[in-house]
């Protein structure tokens, strides 16, 4: 709060971040849980005051004929993440409703809705906060929900080119259904995306055609072909086809290309890939070693290592299915003196041996 007055009951004052009046109700001073009615709040003191409509955390109330906006506050990015899921079908509009309202008092919890995972993951600095996150969302907002391992954004991508047809006919009495194509797929550098090109020659697949068969391909790539995750990284290139004068149509086409997509991926060597985080991890001297050990058994590369104001800074490569709840492992193998911050760095192969049960354990899923 800025101002060159006290802050005191029942006050008029000015939100200049959301530029609108708000008026104070009483105001506190604060120790712990408990609170202590103040008169009023001078600068440099920390207090509470109740009845503000429409003012959240990190907002500047001031005088109006004194407007000053104080710099918006940078806040830490969050370190752990959870997938939350209610108790109950139905309760999803409550869950989100509730933490966008616990986002209003507490920034550094945020929450998105991933489609491809189908999940909605919330992030916060620990387990007490998130803990607490499901507290309020059961207290004061009804809902029951519990906190669940995230699933990995895992990607699928291509080692080789192979090119392979795909052929839709369909005959029902009536109008039947045809779309020929010959498809070409080549893989691209990591992070270059997808990238679709129409080598067709003499139109035996007619233009109007083509674009279909392109959205054919991507459907069928946001499905993989390995364990159902998007493929990425990839040129398909439609170059030779054959097509029907009544019975070609856009659908008989998108699903031509969908099935040239999968007959010439299949022959591609196709590997999963899966993110890879930036850890910085600070801590005393005592527990360098230790950290750099133990980033290092979970297949992280350790990047270098820095000093830092309490100690020395390592930074790693490392896995993001080697991190779940990483914040309560390096606290109890540092008693509580290490920090870290992560964030994401790209998309490395999966070995192997991991690949092989990560695709397992989809397929298992599936069938279920």
């Amino acid at each position: 709060m800025v101002a060159s007055d006290p802050l005191e009951h029942g006050e008029d004052v000015f939100n200049v971040t959301g530029d609108h009046a708000e008026k104070v109700g009483s105001v506190y001073s604060m120790q712990g849980k408990d609170r202590r009615e103040a008169g009023a709040l001078v600068a440099g003191d920390f207090g509470a005051a109740v009845k503000l409509k429409d003012t959240h955390s990190g907002n500047t109330l001031a005088t109006k004929p004194v407007p000053i906006e104080l710099p918006a506050i940078e806040f830490p990015e969050p370190i752990l993440a959870e997938a939350i899921v209610p108790k109950h079908k139905g309760d999803e509009d409550k869950v989100a409703s509730g933490l966008t309202r616990i986002r209003e008092e507490d920034p550094t919890i945020r929450s998105v809705v991933d489609g491809e995972l189908h999940q909605q993951v919330v992030y916060g600095m620990g387990e007490l906060q998130l803990a607490i996150v499901v507290d309020k969302l059961k207290r004061k907002f009804g809902v029951d929900v519990e906190l669940v391992k995230p699933r990995i954004p895992y990607r699928e991508t291509l080692r080789a080119k192979a090119e392979a047809q795909g052929r839709h006919k369909k005959q029902t009495g009536g109008r039947g259904q045809f779309g020929d194509v010959w498809v070409r797929l080549e893989p691209r550098p990591r992070g270059a995306g997808y990238e679709f090109v129409d080598d067709i020659v003499g139109g035996v697949v007619p233009g109007k055609f083509v674009p279909a068969v392109d959205k054919g391909i991507q459907e069928a790539a946001e499905r993989g072909i390995l364990a159902g995750y998007r493929m990425v990284d990839f040129m398909a290139i439609l170059f030779d086809g054959s097509h029907h004068s009544v019975d070609s149509s856009e659908m008989a086409f998108k699903m031509a290309g969908i099935l040239g997509f999968h007959n010439a991926a299949e022959k591609c060597r196709p590997v999963l890939l899966e993110p890879i985080m930036e850890v910085e991890v600070t801590v005393p001297d005592d527990y360098t070693g230790d950290v750099m050990g133990d980033l290092s058994s979970k297949r992280g590369r350790i990047l270098g290592m820095t000093p830092a104001r309490k100690g020395q800074s390592v930074r790693a490569l490392v896995p993001q299915a080697e991190l779940y709840r990483y914040s309560t492992h390096l606290r109890s193998m540092t008693q509580g003196r290490g920090n870290y911050t992560v964030k994401f760095s790209s998309y490395e192969e999966v070995p192997r041996e991991l690949a092989d049960k990560i695709i397992e354990e989809a397929k298992a899923a599936k069938e279920s």
